[in-house]
């Protein structure tokens, strides 16, 4: 995978120019968009595990374009860990590219909704 740009500004691999990935522990918000044999596999089950073993809140949904969209707030670290873990081994279905999206935390969530 490259971080060349993609679609509505997110990079793989990489992040939004003027939003850098977030250093230490700092609160952090991860958008990100997983593509491939993502749907109707466990996914978004799998990725609410993770984020909640991490201490994160968010969501993940299925797009109608085929991907999931990830949304997760907490502590940079935990991020970083999870955005690893959607493309690492064990990841239910077939992800053939993680793009994602740094931003400063919104803040209001609680938990990890499927949707």
């Amino acid at each position: 995978m490259t971080s060349e740009d993609t679609a509505g500004g997110e990079r793989a691999n990489g992040a939004m120019a003027g939003h850098g990935d977030p250093a230490g522990n700092a609160p952090a918000r991860l958008t990100s968009w997983v593509a491939g044999r993502v749907q109707n596999v466990g996914l978004r089950w799998w990725i609410r595990a993770r984020a909640l073993e991490l201490g994160l809140a968010g969501s993940a949904e299925n797009l109608e374009d085929g991907r999931v969209k990830v949304v997760a707030e907490g502590p940079a670290a935990s991020c970083r860990e999870l955005l690893a873990r959607l493309s690492g081994p064990g990841t239910p279905g077939k992800v053939t590219r993680v793009t994602h999206r740094w931003d400063e935390p919104r803040g209001g969530m609680t938990g990890f909704a499927e949707r």
